[in-house]
């Protein structure tokens, strides 16, 4: 796994969590691919998953996965047993970009990124390496003449050879000059924005709403959060780019987007805290006027790295097994899929179908 933004909180839980569980130290909380459909699809063993990545932060990954863990986010002793598995990780994390000052054009950028990734491959003599993009939200890119860091770096995957999964808003691979490039790979890829907390839930109820005949007048949010992401989504273009997501399972499943905003409010005492509210208008039999109120409150890191998990060995096996272009059974774990149903009971269906056909080809 090559981890885009390697020492944010997100990659370091997901490190933290897969040392954790393949030493038998925590169970396999929120990971799906550990449940009894996809049991025999030929996933790699945690045990075997070997980390590397970009950041243009300097802190270590022990460094980080002590924080946590006095933030809570990890138990308590956690980053200790697993200090081992965070320094061979920590040093293979190479620096991202570009970074102020930084005179390289795109071209440059991209082969560099590339040569990162064909060395983290040589050196630790590797089968296959998979691309995740769990980097902070960018703002939708105004430059046209210059391609977003996302893109960067999933173009770079694409020219060494690696499935990309994009866990975050951001462009990555839905650039309109990456497309061509994607199509023409022959590599396998997924998503945009992960499925954690509002918008697991939204896709959950919505579905009920349009089921049951029950019109949705208005559906409206808040989200309260810190740490980076809620540093980064204080920006309005980069929120406007993470509500983009939101709004769309709610179009998707309702056919049409309702009334009501979503905010975004940064709040840096909560750290990797979130909450979020959201507040749906409906309408009953007879015009009555209706109202379902719903509180979430999650910690981020440890909703996402369990997924980041699943989504990256699901996309190795796919690539063991031949498969190219979107993989667009994988929108169960995404805002934005590459096409599929929009309601989670029916993306569920499809990801159990998708391990049923990685097993027929084991």
């Amino acid at each position: 796994m090559w981890l885009i933004g390697a020492r944010g909180s997100v990659a370091t839980t997901a490190v933290v969590g897969c040392a954790a569980v393949a030493a038998g130290l925590q169970p396999p909380t929120g990971m799906v691919t550990e449940t009894a459909p996809f049991a025999d699809s030929g996933l790699p063993a945690l045990g075997d998953l070997v980390f590397g990545g970009h950041d243009t932060a300097t802190t270590p990954l022990p460094k980080r996965a002590e924080a946590l863990a006095a933030e809570g986010v990890l138990p308590y002793g956690l980053p200790d047993a697993v200090r081992a598995e965070l320094t061979a990780a920590d040093d293979a994390i190479r620096p991202g970009g570009p970074q102020p000052g930084d005179t390289r054009g795109d071209e440059a950028l991209i082969d560099a990124f590339a040569r990162d990734l064909d060395a983290f491959r040589r050196n630790h003599d590797l089968a296959r390496v998979v691309v995740v993009n769990v980097a902070s939200t960018e703002p939708v890119p105004t430059d046209g003449d210059r391609l977003p860091p996302s893109s960067l770096y999933a173009s770079a995957a694409l020219r060494a050879g690696c499935p990309y999964v994009n866990f975050t808003p951001s462009t990555g691979l839905h650039h309109p000059r990456l497309r061509a490039e994607a199509a023409r790979s022959g590599l396998p890829y997924a998503g945009r924005d992960g499925k954690t907390g509002q918008t697991l839930l939204r896709s959950v109820l919505a579905p009920m709403f349009a089921q049951r005949a029950l019109p949705v007048r208005a559906w409206s949010g808040t989200n309260l959060l810190g740490g980076g992401d809620g540093a980064a989504l204080a920006d309005p273009a980069a929120a406007a780019a993470k509500n983009a997501g939101k709004a769309r399972v709610l179009a998707d499943t309702l056919g049409e987007l309702p009334d009501g905003d979503l905010h975004i409010d940064n709040v840096p005492a909560l750290g990797d805290w979130k909450t979020a509210w959201d507040h749906v208008a409906f309408e009953g039999f007879l015009g009555s006027r209706m109202v379902l109120q719903t509180i979430w409150q999650g910690c981020d890191s440890a909703l996402a790295a369990p997924l980041v998990l699943d989504l990256a060995r699901l996309t190795a096996r796919a690539h063991e097994a031949g498969l190219t272009g979107p993989l667009t059974e994988l929108g169960f774990y995404f805002k934005d899929p590459d096409g599929g149903p929009s309601g989670l009971a029916d993306q569920y269906t499809a990801l159990t179908g998708f391990a049923a056909r990685l097993r027929e080809r084991s």
